[in-house]
């Protein structure tokens, strides 16, 4: 009788705890997520706002309005690639560690150890700068909330000093990790108010704001006119400016692979997970394009913009768009102040969700040994059971990397390449293999692509490729100590020192993916 019953309680098994089981892990953490909520986290990581904000006055500076808008389409379009690609991989594998686990069984049992290392260190370090990002711009918006609050830039309002800037920074990081110490039910209730908070407020934005502009753009300026800003930046070739104009619709459309750090704790990840990376890209791509058209209208004058003299101290673009159209009708900054609050709280939300991702991804590379001082990372919380060393370890880092605020002006430029580049590079090796290694190695799950996987795969990994190498190349000319992008020489030293401890110790005990279980039968991995 007992040995009847086995099969039967094996096949009331969450679909995704069973392919875990098969995959050799054993089911840890709580696995209480819907569809909702990891869909909820999925977009607060990539975010409405966060993208777009810091980097949208950059990139229209260097080729004007058409190129940023149709920019945002054209990556738009090849994020669908990678986004597809990577739902398939994380169908067949509902793994926390995702991308570097799918690197691991992927490239086989010969270069699996080496891909799931550089997976799982390029990763790490994208998703820990991507929370710096969070509370650099988060703080960039505060600061330009502060601004106004007290007055303007030509009123004599309190524009943050870098001591107090590097004090909101800090607190923003510590704010986070402090959240998510609680168990994950708390973290995904907070990211269904983001949800919320970011679809409602973005409506209230990219429609308000063009109707209460004063003076408006024409659709033929917006959607057509190519300005180059040789005073400003210093770059004269057209093909460069376009391709910098660019960066700001690659450093948005990314960490739609939170739902797959959260797969072990969502129910159905199989099928939930797939769904929910490939509906972050679309609603994101959307509501992206709407806000930068919102924005690129209301423009009442371009070179105004970027004047050091104009009401919020030609420090944050995006702000002063918002104070141009609302004190030109009001006569007062209170509407512009409110949406900023609105942005503001955007990135607080996605600092949040980022941080979740980093943590999971640490605690899974503990988990496997890949990590020094695993045994300390890779704890669960006995009773909330959340990797909360993994946590203040992501944080204690984020804070040490924003310490050169203090000194450095180009620290967001720094910060954002090694994010894009750790995060997104990250997500070529898995794609990679499984665009080389043979089909008949592969389990798929209930997102399969078939005969289109190659031709899928070729062009999401070509694409990862050109966005890691254009977010090396230097962004203002002539370069000096105040312009220098500092991404390679960071980068380049970070990752030469995980490079060395692989050839030189790591790779006699990395093994990849460590089971912690021992299962029966003959199952494709």
């Amino acid at each position: 009788m007992e040995h009847n019953q086995q099969p039967t309680q094996f096949q009331e098994m969450d679909s995704g705890e069973k392919r875990l089981n098969e995959l050799g892990y054993k089911q840890e953490l709580r696995r209480e997520m819907t569809l909702f909520k990891t869909l909820a986290i999925s977009f607060s990581t990539m975010t409405l706002f966060t993208g777009i904000t810091p980097l949208y006055g950059s990139s229209l500076q260097y080729a004007g309005p058409a190129s940023l808008v149709w920019g945002w389409v054209v990556v738009s379009f090849f994020t669908c690639f990678v986004g597809v690609a990577m739902a398939e991989i994380c169908s067949s594998f509902p793994t926390t560690g995702s991308l570097y686990f799918w690197a691991a069984h992927l490239a086989g049992p010969k270069w699996g150890p080496f891909s799931s290392w550089c997976c799982a260190w390029l990763e790490t370090i994208g998703l820990i700068a991507g929370i710096g990002t969070q509370a650099y711009a988060g703080s960039q918006t505060l600061q330009s909330i502060i601004l106004l609050s007290t007055g303007t830039n030509k009123d004599g309002g309190y524009f943050a000093p870098k001591w107090l800037f590097l004090c909101m920074y800090v607190s923003l990081t510590l704010i986070w990790a402090v959240l998510n110490t609680f168990a994950l039910e708390v973290i995904a209730f907070i990211d269904i108010i983001s949800i919320w908070w970011q679809v409602i407020g973005g409506l209230v934005i990219v429609i308000m704001l063009p109707l209460v502009a004063m003076t408006r753009k024409s659709a033929a300026y917006v959607f057509t006119s190519f300005e180059m800003g040789v005073d400003s930046t210093g770059v004269s070739s057209k093909p460069y400016a376009v391709i910098l104009s660019f960066l700001v619709s690659q450093y948005s459309l990314y960490g739609y692979d939170a739902a797959a750090h959260l797969t072990e704790e969502t129910k159905g990840a199989d099928k939930n997970g797939p769904i929910s990376i490939l509906s972050s890209i679309g609603i994101i791509a959307v509501f992206g394009w709407a806000y930068i058209l919102a924005l690129t209208f209301s423009i009442k004058d371009f070179s105004y913009l970027y004047d050091p003299s104009n009401e919020t101290a030609g420090a944050f673009v995006p702000a002063q768009i918002l104070y141009d159209a609302f004190h030109g009708r009001y006569h007062n900054s209170a509407g512009a102040i409110v949406l900023l609050f609105v942005i503001w709280g955007s990135f607080f939300f996605g600092g949040l969700s980022i941080t979740t991702s980093a943590a999971r991804v640490v605690y899974a590379l503990s988990r496997d040994k890949g990590v020094p001082y695993s045994s300390i990372w890779r704890q669960v919380h006995p009773k909330r059971k959340v990797p909360s060393n993994a946590v203040w370890l992501c944080a204690a880092i984020c804070i040490v990397m924003g310490l050169p605020i203090l000194k450095v002006n180009v620290v967001f430029t720094a910060i954002t390449s090694i994010c894009t580049i750790g995060w997104v590079g990250g997500y070529a090796v898995p794609i990679f293999a499984r665009m080389v290694m043979p089909e008949k190695n592969f389990k798929p799950g209930p997102f399969y692509l078939g005969r289109a996987r190659r031709p899928v795969c070729l062009v999401a990994f070509v694409w990862i490729c050109y966005t890691c190498s254009v977010f090396l190349l230097p962004t203002y000319y002539p370069i000096t100590w105040d312009t220098f992008n500092y991404a390679p020489v960071a980068l380049g030293v970070g990752l030469s020192l995980v490079m060395v401890w692989w050839w030189v110790d790591a790779r006699k005990w990395f093994k990849g993916p460590v089971r912690n279980i021992e299962i029966s039968g003959n199952g494709k991995v």
